[in-house]
């Protein structure tokens, strides 16, 4: 059911290793001993480097400690309660608008560089001034620290009272060939707001890699904030060009990624299983909390779903449709085991329950599990008439049926179905058809703030701006601006064809990309779910990933060439490297792992599609996101107002 790999596929790297080193270096800076593993503090690295700086002002003993809500759940995958209070942390708050009741006298800050972070900080630490209380403050940055942070510091006059550090926690492995970045603001931040603050830490992080895991011999990219992160990772190696010389490498290509080269499958309804876990349930850090309506009981579970999970790794790539009936055979299955103690005398009773009963009881939950949350699927998905949903999703993909879907979301917005839903249609059919005739978007536009309400306004100058939601101006009709990219492609002024470009910006051309790339699949009779032929079964036959087409194709061609009218349609920087050197000591297991960046963040769907692609070519692939997502998050990264 589930995809084997390849009897010659290669091992993974050891991912564990991440959090480990994270571990160590929450532990010294909350102790400040020097901890195993190897790892040194920044200030003693700068020095080394010949940079005049001092250790940062120390914490020992008792503290309390206050935890931003966003690292709660990274941090209990790296250190859990029991963890930190071995290490002299005695309580733990939460970080919030409310006055803080620590009796201790030296807090600690866990924090994501925020301004209002600092606000919060400086207006405890200024309360203690007032009351004439004297106490110990720390604040650990993760995974960095901003000067905007130590300027508000500097603002609020509380500069000199705290000490700061940094906490340089960016990689947590959520599962054996998945890391995140858990940053989900970084889509935002930078796709809308410009922000270039979190390239530094992508570079950071991509270093960390290639110095526990040896250099990348081969290297490949696309998208502006895909090429900024490489060149400032570029010249991190540069700069420490000793870490890694000689080392073997074990990942043999990296690819990174930007988001906003291919937003339609981001925007699409996943049906692979994990994808419907994730758009019903919302898996946060790796876990789940199943409801009572999953569990049958009147509590909630939180739930790790990850490849030790035997059930969930079966059906997690697998097309929903596919799931009932594997559960069923697994349950009937199971129900066999047990019947085996029948007829059982002692030896072998006295076996089976110490070797194979509390395997089976295990099994046998996480399928109670995993059935009860697809009945909910089922549920919740016939009640918003999910099949005409995606009917018309695959219509505005194929270009079919344009009024009657445009019609779908009209409907869908008077009904008042979701405020995001309707918004994340109105994007597909944006993109896909390469902004909306003036009319039609006035008249979405208009229907929408009136249902739904006019604080929605500055909602759309965001979707707008990201180019996503966007209007086509006059004489730039889909048909205009095919014609116009198909000269531009065959003229040989390249000054010409940069000029045109960038008056294209924030311009979709999925529809010429998409045959350029045959990402609608033509096949005779249905498409067989079953047996996928390609990775187009993560959208039920209908469309390829655009992500995943463009990392298949240049594997395939080691480079970029051949695709050059693809990138100029998609309007992107693109580029590649191959170190020969490194190539030569790579073994020819490390050249089939591949490490996928997704910039902006990546979905279930395209991480299904990408493992299908690895046992089909005999490659395996690596996921690194800035954090995961989905169609819900991306609009509700865009919106400005806040469920």
């Amino acid at each position: 059911m589930a995809f084997p790999h390849r009897p010659d596929a290669p091992e993974l790297p050891d991912f564990s290793m991440l959090k480990r080193l994270a571990r160590d270096q929450l532990i010294y800076l909350l102790e400040q001993q020097e901890t195993r593993g190897g790892w040194e503090p920044e200030w003693r690295r700068q020095q080394r480097r010949g940079v005049k700086c001092r250790p940062r002002s120390q914490l020992p003993g008792k503290k309390d400690l206050f935890i931003e809500a966003d690292l709660m759940s990274p941090l209990d995958r790296i250190a859990n309660v029991s963890i930190l209070k071995q290490h002299e942390v005695d309580k733990l708050y939460k970080v919030e608008n409310k006055p803080a009741l620590s009796s201790s006298e030296q807090l600690c800050f866990l924090v994501r560089p925020r301004i209002k972070n600092m606000r919060y900080i400086a207006s405890l630490v200024n309360a203690d001034k007032l009351a004439g209380r004297t106490r110990k403050y720390k604040v650990i940055f993760s995974p960095q620290k901003f000067y905007a942070c130590e300027m508000v510091l500097e603002e609020e006059g509380i500069y000199g009272d705290v000490s700061c550090d940094e906490w340089a926690f960016s990689l947590l492995p959520l599962d054996v060939d998945l890391l995140s970045m858990e940053l989900p603001e970084f889509f935002r931040d930078y796709f809308l707001e410009g922000d270039q603050r979190w390239i530094n830490t992508v570079a950071q992080a991509l270093h960390l890699l290639s110095t526990l895991y040896g250099p990348f011999p081969n290297c490949y990219g696309i998208g502006r904030c895909a090429k900024m992160a490489y060149e400032l990772w570029r010249n991190l190696e540069e700069e420490e060009d000793g870490e890694t010389k000689g080392r073997r490498p074990e990942i043999g290509h990296i690819f990174l990624l930007d988001r906003d080269v291919d937003f339609v499958t981001a925007l699409c309804s996943q049906v692979v299983y994990e994808g419907l876990v994730d758009d019903t349930f919302r898996i946060k850090c790796g876990s789940v909390d199943f409801g009572p309506e999953v569990t049958s009981s009147d509590k909630s579970l939180k739930v790790l779903l990850n490849a030790e999970d035997k059930v969930f790794n079966e059906i997690r790539n697998e097309h929903f449709s596919n799931v009932f009936g594997f559960l069923s055979q697994k349950a009937r299955n199971l129900q066999a085991q047990y019947d085996r103690r029948r007829g059982m005398d002692i030896k072998q009773m006295k076996n089976f329950v110490s070797q194979e009963l509390k395997g089976l009881k295990q099994e046998h939950r996480l399928l109670s599990l995993h059935i009860g949350a697809c009945e909910s699927i089922m549920k919740k998905k016939t009640k918003q008439d999910f099949q005409e949903l995606i009917k018309t999703e695959h219509a505005l993909l194929e270009g079919f049926n344009i009024r009657e879907s445009t019609s779908y979301i009209e409907e869908h917005i008077d009904q008042q179905v979701s405020p995001i839903e309707s918004l994340r249609l109105m994007c597909l059919l944006s993109i896909t058809e390469n902004g909306l005739i003036p009319k039609d978007y006035r008249s979405l536009k208009t229907q929408y703030l009136q249902s739904y309400g006019p604080e929605h306004l500055l909602t759309f100058s965001n979707l707008r701006r990201a180019g996503l939601l966007t209007e086509q101006a006059p004489g730039d009709t889909l048909t205009a601006v095919e014609s116009k990219v198909s000269k531009l492609v065959t003229d040989k002024a390249a000054g010409k064809i940069t000029d045109a470009f960038s008056s294209l910006a924030k311009r979709s051309n999925f529809r010429a990309i998409s045959k350029k790339l045959n990402l609608i699949p033509r096949v005779d009779g249905e498409y067989d779910l079953k047996v996928p032929r390609d990775m187009a079964y993560v959208f039920s036959g209908a469309y390829v990933p655009l992500s995943c087409r463009i990392i298949e194709q240049v594997l395939e061609r080691r480079s970029w060439q051949g695709l050059d009218e693809v990138v100029r349609l998609l309007n992107c920087s693109d580029f590649a490297f191959t170190d020969m050197t490194k190539e030569d000591k790579a073994s020819s297991e490390s050249l089939r792992l591949i490490l996928v960046v997704f910039l902006g963040g990546c979905t279930f769907s395209e991480i299904s599609a990408l493992r299908f692609l690895g046992r089909e070519k005999g490659y395996r692939f690596i996921f690194l996101t800035t954090a995961v997502t989905n169609s819900a998050r991306l609009m509700e990264a865009m919106s400005e107002v806040k469920a």
